[in-house]
């Protein structure tokens, strides 16, 4: 893991090359009919062809293009990395924390419940799993501005791990939504964000040194 001070502010990640023209408006037309099948049915109602009648696209080209609901369930996690999203900026480390998981909570309460079904449906589709790693991969990697920021203001030691930091303050809300299957409490993004701040500040989370003793 990087240290956060190797993360330069406003750094962003590369973004892919997307498909035009008919292309490009078959496929949106297809992960919407996704979206909604998953979040209507669960992974096991999710069927090709509903998909392609959803979509309003001929069953040959959904079964062409993508082989099987691992590919469709692939290529809307993939899409959903498409974006320009970025962790909020709100002047500290620990607003910024709770903001975070406020969105969080948010997306995993939403109806349909779309964002869990898609991580139920990662335990059950290879391609669903390595896609939505890469995911949470590029999700993290633009987080670590958050707390590159709270270096240089200060916040933190400059040598806080960034990573470590980010799964401490966000894992509350998956554990209790996802595992314990809990109601959103109104309290936990921010007692969580609060907790991972306050750790953080007093070294909880420094890199440890390199094998140089730089």
């Amino acid at each position: 893991m990087t240290p956060a001070t190797a993360e330069p502010e406003g750094a962003q990640p590369p973004p892919r090359r997307r498909p035009g023209g008919r292309t490009a408006r078959i496929r949106a037309q297809v992960l919407d009919a996704v979206l909604a099948e998953l979040g209507e049915h669960g992974y096991d109602g999710l069927a090709m062809d509903a998909v392609a009648a959803r979509a309003g696209v001929h069953r040959a080209t959904v079964y062409r293009r993508w082989g099987d609901v691992g590919g469709l369930l692939a290529d809307v996690l993939d899409a959903a990395g498409d974006d320009d999203w970025g962790p909020p900026d709100t002047g500290s480390l620990e607003g910024d924390l709770a903001a975070l998981n406020e969105e969080i909570q948010a997306a995993m309460t939403a109806q349909p419940p779309i964002m869990a079904a898609l991580i139920a449906a990662s335990f059950r589709s290879e391609q669903a799993a390595h896609a939505q790693q890469r995911l949470w991969e590029d999700r993290y990697t633009r987080c670590e501005i958050v707390v590159g920021r709270a270096v240089r203001r200060g916040e933190l030691p400059p040598r806080t791990d960034a990573r470590r930091l980010l799964i401490a303050a966000t894992a509350p809300l998956y554990h209790q939504l996802v595992l314990l299957r809990t109601p959103p409490d109104p309290l936990l993004p921010g007692h969580a964000a609060r907790t991972a701040a306050l750790a953080a500040s007093v070294g909880a989370f420094a890199a440890p040194p390199s094998a140089d003793g730089s």
